[in-house]
């Protein structure tokens, strides 16, 4: 069963003065786990998604007109609250670990923003040749894992919906 879209966008676009809710959800790419959406929000404003999920779990990257990128964690089995933040890291395959100091925690999804433009596409490169996700916390410890199979088609179609809509009209209307 894959994780409701909508529920997931509410908690994921949260803090970046995004629409409560999708208008529309155009899907452009799928293979095996991985979903790749150009989304269209109630507000007129847009967003490409990328998503991997297996029940009650999924990892999601956001790609937004000024060319921010957002990750987030979702899983039922979490319960963070209205708000809160941690430090965790993120390791893809055997590779060096990726912090995610002060990560947002809100309700099932942990969220966080690349900080700048080069290392978000040295991230993103690295989850297209990964196979596995590992999100730990900062000591560490296990978190979650998520497969990545399938990552390499669908990175590509989101850096295309990411070009797509880096201009001010919404190409998914």
């Amino acid at each position: 069963m894959k994780i409701g879209v909508i529920t997931l966008m509410v908690l994921g676009l949260g803090a970046a003065a995004a629409p409560a809710l999708a208008d529309r959800t155009d899907v452009l790419y799928q293979y095996k786990s991985w979903q790749v959406e150009g989304v269209t929000f109630d507000d007129g404003t847009f967003a490409c998604l990328a998503e991997v999920s297996d029940p009650g779990e999924s990892f999601s990257i956001w790609t937004f007109p000024d060319k921010s990128i957002r990750l987030q964690f979702y899983s039922q089995d979490w319960d963070f609250g209205e708000s809160g933040n941690a430090d965790l890291e993120v390791e893809i395959d055997h590779r060096s670990p990726w912090s995610m100091t002060n990560a947002s925690l809100t309700q099932n999804s942990v969220l966080f923003d690349l900080p700048d433009q080069k290392e978000s596409v040295n991230f993103i490169v690295e989850v297209a040749r990964g196979s596995t996700l590992h999100l730990r916390s900062s000591d560490g410890t296990p978190v979650k894992d998520y497969s990545l199979a399938g990552s390499s088609a669908s990175i590509n179609y989101l850096i295309d919906c990411g070009t797509a809509i880096s201009g001010s009209k919404n190409p998914f209307n």
